[in-house]
């Protein structure tokens, strides 16, 4: 079977440009990850975003996560073709936070399948049990949709999809809400409050 990962490599490319930086993580027992960081894309739009006081969008996503098929973790034996394959994606807004320091707890949600046996789809919520970075009010991030920044990639059958899956840093108290709110919810509520979910140092939404 090809590799899959040079051409979920040239899809992020195509869409989110060149990578100015990449990092590699191996855990136990687990391919080997990397995470690749992807400037703000238009010149323009950084020279609009400082005038306004805002820093440029920075994306961080990982690399390895699709090389294997993500199991139903009730099935006695993983399929070896069959099956989810994901890719993570995060966009922030630069130079407030060392951001950069999400490199590695990135890497290990996109780990979780092989190490926990889980299956990362939308509408999940993944846990790091530790700030995203230093002094970040997140320590969880919600899965979102597909689709929207970087699109599916076809592969040749039986082969699913690689889906590039964006996630939204939750707080603790919102993480907590969409427990038992759900997901929906708590988008709505982002929604009418116009949380900027890529300010790295946001505060919780209204909850009351």
């Amino acid at each position: 079977m090809a590799d899959v990962l040079p051409l979920v490599e040239a899809r992020l490319h195509s869409a989110l440009g060149e990578p100015d930086a990449r990092a590699a993580v191996t855990f136990l027992g687990t391919d080997r990850i990397e995470v690749l960081r992807f400037p703000a894309a238009a010149a323009a739009a950084a020279a609009a975003a400082a005038a306004a006081g805002e820093g440029g969008v920075v994306r961080y996503a990982t690399l390895g996560m699709s090389a294997q098929p993500m199991a139903d973790p009730a099935a006695a034996l993983a399929d070896p073709v069959k099956g989810p394959r994901a890719e993570l994606v995060l966009s922030v807004r630069s130079g407030s936070a060392d951001t950069d320091k999400v490199l590695r707890p990135l890497a290990v949600l996109a780990a979780s399948p092989q190490v926990e046996g889980v299956i990362v789809a939308p509408g999940a919520s993944l846990d790091v049990g530790e700030p995203l970075w230093p002094g970040a009010p997140f320590t969880s991030v919600l899965v979102a949709e597909p689709g929207g920044l970087v699109e599916d990639l076809e592969l040749d059958a039986p082969l699913d999809p690689v889906r590039f899956l964006p996630l939204l840093p939750m707080t603790p108290n919102e993480a907590a809400w969409k427990r038992v709110h759900g997901a929906p919810a708590l988008q709505e509520r982002w929604l009418n409050h116009g949380t900027d979910l890529r300010d790295p140092s946001r505060r919780s939404v209204p909850l009351d």
